[in-house]
């Protein structure tokens, strides 16, 4: 379980660092989610937010600007989507009610998701045309992800109903609700990250088809190779969580740091599970 701790204490750590900006001054990193500051001097924008005011017809910072070219660097050559299963708190949220189902057995109900995974790129098309009619960033007036993340640093509120709502919904109604079909977010960074250079690689020679990876794995249509071909992930769906690393005892799947140039298996990567 080294990755699923290691995320943990990093998503905790940068909440705490938020907290101790936003409460006592430090200057370690200050702000939100949406913009930020490190050590008061490296601005960090999300670019998803920084879009929708663009189309808004907003006026947007010089500061904002180079935020957002900060982490497109970032999330775009390396993490790709890292945000999601890294940095993000609503993972907590959701990565709960996936153990919830795994423990009492709720994955057997339904063996097919009710809904594309493509609808969270649908969303986000949804929501950059809403942001250009009302003049807004439309998503961010009712993001669970903001919500969440200001209820923890200032008091939780209505961020209590809004992880209530996605916990029950993730548990009850659809198998990686959120995260993996109706984040926009998510789907943002999916594109963004396409091209990164960290990925999962499998070796299927030394893999025996357990499926373990696939049944912890939050976008398992991404593992299409698993039990049949050496290949690398190569969707931007994968959130480079490291769970499928975590559970396989095969020594099969592994993090490795390289350009490849190999397209096979890319066809797949779209599918539904």
């Amino acid at each position: 379980m080294r990755y699923l701790i290691l995320r943990r204490i990093v998503q905790l750590s940068i909440l705490f660092l938020f907290i101790a900006g936003n409460y006592y001054g430090w200057k370690i990193l200050v702000g939100n989610l949406s913009s930020s500051l490190i050590f008061g001097l490296i601005p960090l924008s999300d670019p998803y937010a920084v879009l929708q005011m663009f189309v808004a017809g907003a006026v947007v910072s010089s500061n904002l600007l180079i935020g957002t070219v900060v982490i497109l660097l970032f999330y775009g050559l390396i993490g790709g989507r890292a945000f999601c299963s890294w940095v993000c708190p609503v993972n907590i949220i959701t990565d709960a009610a996936n153990w919830t189902r795994r423990k009492f057995g709720f994955d057997m109900v339904a063996k097919k998701t009710p809904i594309s995974r493509k609808v969270r790129y649908w969303v986000i098309v949804v929501s950059l045309i809403i942001s250009y009619f009302l003049g807004l960033a439309a998503f961010e007036f009712v993001s669970p992800i903001s919500m969440v993340h200001r209820g923890l640093i200032f008091g939780m509120g209505f961020g209590w109903a809004t992880a209530i709502i996605i916990y029950l919904f993730d548990l009850f109604v659809l198998k990686n609700g959120w995260c993996g079909h109706i984040c926009p977010l998510g789907g943002f960074y999916s594109i963004v990250g396409k091209f990164r250079l960290l990925k999962v690689k499998h070796d299927s020679e030394a893999c025996t088809g357990c499926m373990k990876c696939k049944v912890v794995c939050p976008e398992n249509q991404v593992l299409h190779m698993i039990n049949k071909e050496s290949l690398p992930v190569l969707s931007g769906e994968c959130t480079n969580c490291g769970r499928c690393i975590d559970v396989c005892d095969d020594n099969a799947l592994g993090f490795f740091l390289k350009v490849e140039n190999n397209k096979k298996g890319d066809k797949n990567n779209e599918k539904n599970d």
